[in-house]
């Protein structure tokens, strides 16, 4: 299963336990194939900069560098397919052009307004409760 990960995923993937992290993991256990871009990287770099993560981020011993290469080392990085505006956000059709570019299977996101659009040339977008529906139901066969 290929999927691209909205960065509020990887964010919470980096975090917390749940559903997220259990995506995440998906990829590194070799279940899901993840696929990344440099703009999706930089808004990843961006997030996990607010001060809001860094005692997290301290009491991980991690660093944002740190970080951010061990999810790359986890993904394959794509150049995000060009996109009409589909949602308000800009950085959501960043979203759904690395999807397309990496023909994706999914985008898993927890963004209400990605979410919406349930689909866009193939690439089903759903929440990460969802893929992991998905997921099961693939290893399963």
């Amino acid at each position: 299963m290929r999927l691209v990960l909205d960065t509020n995923i990887v964010t919470s993937a980096l975090f917390w336990d749940g559903p997220p992290r259990r995506v995440l993991n998906a990829g590194s256990e070799g279940r899901a194939t993840l696929f990344t871009s440099r703009p999706l990287l930089a808004e990843l770099r961006n997030v996990l900069s607010r001060s809001k993560f860094d005692l997290r981020i301290h009491e991980a011993r991690q660093t944002v560098d740190t970080l951010i290469k061990a999810y790359t080392k986890q993904t394959i990085c794509v150049l995000p397919a060009p996109t009409p505006r589909i949602v308000s956000d800009p950085d959501d059709d960043v979203v759904i052009g690395t999807a397309v570019a990496a023909q994706a299977d999914f985008i898993v996101t927890g963004d209400k307004a990605l979410l919406a659009v349930a689909e866009w040339e193939g690439v089903r977008i759903v929440s990460a409760v969802k893929a992991l529906r998905l997921l099961t139901s693939v290893s399963s066969c």
